[in-house]
């Protein structure tokens, strides 16, 4: 079977830079995120081995949820200076290795990925998406697995770990969100009302909208009262947890690993000063090969 590996690039990117923290260049430009990043996507490649492959960027934040809540992911702190130029770098790395890449002003990576990964699952592939982002658990189905690397077993994420991680299916995870909000996008929850509560409540009631319609039902007075408080807040949390609608089209083609760039890929490794990725493609005596990062 066919299978589409959809990385989150600015999560890699990130994750990278901090897992590595010093590594510079020979002309003193920090290298960590780059050299990081490069070795986890070998690593999935491996481990994977899929017939497609994109990394998909943050091309900045969606219009109509920003116009839903202005303060939608204002608390993020600034990319770090280090970081920023490391970014770039890695797209030349991505053009020379063959691997596509997507980023689009305005379009989010999560609606992206997961209008990419609907189409994919439609064609009848299998779709492994790798971030940590919990967003992702509403797409995972038959087709659709998540490759999270918190969990370092390297289990690909199906639906009994959407059900033990958050206590809900795929189907209720936009709903759970919408309910307990999410710190990391500034989207404010119902007070009171933490992941074990939220799961409990759809337990019960199905979905946010069946959970209003019934609120008389809810025993406790407490959360009762705070549900009531929070139904315009709930309604758009759900527009806003949501994978929105994005343009996108699915086309084996364009995604599948083209030949890679040897000569670009040598030049850029002398550049970054990575000497062990040089010797892989043979830019570097065997004998020198001992002394290589």
């Amino acid at each position: 079977m066919s299978r589409l590996l959809i990385v989150d690039g600015h999560a890699y990117a990130y994750r990278a830079f901090h897992a590595i923290r010093e590594l510079r260049g020979p002309d003193g430009r920090p290298t960590n995120a780059i050299y990081g990043f490069i070795k986890m996507l070998e690593k999935m490649r491996v481990a994977l081995a899929p017939a497609g492959l994109i990394v998909v960027w943050d091309g900045g934040l969606n219009a109509e949820r920003v116009s839903l809540l202005p303060e939608y992911k204002a608390q993020r702190p600034e990319m770090p200076d280090d970081l920023r130029p490391q970014l770039d770098a890695i797209g030349e790395f991505l053009a020379a290795a063959g691997v596509a890449s997507y980023c689009v002003s305005g379009v989010e990576a999560d609606d992206y990925i997961g209008c990419l990964a609907r189409q994919a699952e439609l064609a009848g592939w299998d779709v492994v998406i790798a971030s940590a982002d919990k967003d992702f658990m509403q797409l995972v189905s038959a087709r659709v697995g998540l490759l999270n690397p918190n969990d370092k077993s390297g289990v690909l994420w199906g639906r009994d770990q959407v059900v033990a991680k958050s206590g809900v299916p795929p189907e209720q995870v936009a709903d759970w969100l919408a309910l307990m909000g999410d710190a990391v996008d500034n989207i404010p929850g119902v007070p009171g009302v933490g992941p074990k509560t939220a799961a409990d409540l759809l337990r019960n009631f199905g979905s946010v909208d069946a959970l209003l319609e019934r609120l008389p039902e809810v025993k406790s007075d407490k959360l009762r009262a705070s549900l009531q408080g929070a139904v315009a807040n709930l309604r758009r949390n759900l527009q806003m947890v949501r994978l929105m609608a994005v343009p996108c089209e699915f086309v084996p083609e364009q995604l599948a690993l083209r030949p890679e760039d040897a000569g670009r890929l040598r030049m850029l490794f002398e550049q970054w000063g990575f000497k062990g990725m040089l010797a892989a493609l043979g830019g570097v005596p065997r004998e020198q090969q001992a002394e290589l990062i």
